[in-house]
């Protein structure tokens, strides 16, 4: 595979389309159910299975163990004294249930997931935070006494399972914001932000130091590309609230990634046209995943278009045409169409998942858009 990605992510045209999809669900639900195709096999994971299609390799979830966290594995989470963490794993019928625990000098703190194995997909089934106004001392000791740990050892793992050209973008950060959506909720968090504004403030602002020191750690350790898993839709990221709440971290974050002469992503999901200049305007690379009508708001040259030209973009097969698109000959029609409207963005422009394969796409399906990809791609 020639370096497509490496040209990508310095706004240079590589002489065609790169194709860099996401199959992370939809391999391990094939897996677990029995139901890979001959073809894969003998794969064993989701790079496998990307490399012997042939495409390219720009993911944030190669490494990622789905049935544990949505993302991440690479900069963990640890907490210092006196705050003590306690994680079980359970199963109930097929599922598989995750208890974490942490006990800190103000009371406990529980989060329960759950891994539900018929869809191959992980659950919230209770947050971390159910009353901010109760657990406030709870959750700032969990805070307080955070850190993350970059593993060296696992980096260099799984970079040796690459091949020349291939990227892993490390998901690995989350916006201050997105912290509060996360720990307690969006609701809590839209009431806490409104109710508690300074305590919110401050707790943001831990966060926000606190991942900055994990980017910085990943950095120096190698890493080329980092993305924010922030599912960036403007029905939870408001412009005035990424104003206020989000930018400043974005800011900093891409700025530390620049100066280690890498790119910081954020993940899009949803509505984008609001945001777009805004976020193009804090010194974002890109954007992964945009999702376009009728899954988003703006289509894809438009967000190209929209945010200048050094912004990246990737997308352009949402589960809408996995559902739509029945055969070989409307997939090909499908992506030529898609291309030649592209044409002018192939500097800035990555084909990939808006934002992930369904588990129940057809495997021919997989293989005709590759197949065009081969076709209109050049």
């Amino acid at each position: 595979m020639n370096p497509g990605v490496e040209q990508i992510l310095a706004r240079q045209d590589p002489g065609r389309i790169v194709y860099a999809p996401n199959y992370w669900q939809w391999f391990a639900h094939q897996r677990n159910h029995g139901l890979l195709p001959e073809e894969l096999r003998k794969a064993g994971s989701q790079l496998g299975m990307i490399q012997s299609l042939g495409l390219d390799v720009f993911s944030r979830n190669i490494y990622c163990d789905e049935q544990f966290a949505w993302f991440g594995a690479l900069c963990n989470p640890v907490w210092d004294s006196p705050v003590v963490e306690d994680v079980s794993r359970s199963e109930e019928g097929q599922d598989i249930v995750w208890e974490k625990k942490y006990a800190t000098p103000a009371g406990s703190l529980h989060e329960r997931l759950r891994y539900v194995w018929s869809a191959s997909t992980l659950e919230q089934e209770k947050f971390l935070v159910t009353d901010y106004e109760d657990q406030a001392d709870c959750f700032d000791h969990w805070l307080r006494n955070r850190r993350f740990e970059f593993d060296p050892s696992r980096w260099n793992r799984e970079q040796k399972q690459l091949q020349a050209g291939e990227v892993i973008c490390a998901g690995e950060v989350i916006s201050p914001l997105k912290l509060l959506q996360m720990t307690m909720g969006p609701e809590q968090a839209v009431f806490l932000l409104v109710d508690e504004p300074d305590l919110a403030a401050q707790w943001m602002r831990l966060h926000h130091e606190q991942q900055i020191d994990a980017m910085r750690q990943m950095l120096e350790g190698g890493v080329s590309a980092i993305m924010a898993m922030d599912n960036l839709d403007s029905q939870f990221h408001p412009p005035h609230y990424v104003e206020q709440y989000s930018a400043g971290f974005y800011e900093d974050a891409a700025s530390l990634c620049h100066q280690h002469g890498a790119t910081f992503w954020i993940h899009a999901c949803g509505n984008q046209r609001v945001n777009l200049e805004l976020i193009a305007s804090l010194g974002v690379d890109g954007l992964e995943g945009v999702a376009f009508p009728p899954m988003g708001d703006v289509t894809l040259p438009e967000a190209l278009e929209l945010t200048g030209d050094r912004f990246l973009v990737t997308g352009g097969i949402s589960a809408i045409e996995f559902e739509s698109l029945k055969t070989r000959e409307s997939v090909f029609e499908y992506v030529r169409n898609l291309f030649a409207g592209l044409k002018d963005y192939r500097h800035r422009f990555m084909f990939a998942a808006s934002c992930n394969t369904p588990i129940n796409a057809r495997w021919e399906q997989i293989v005709w858009f590759r197949d065009a990809w081969r076709e209109y791609g050049g």
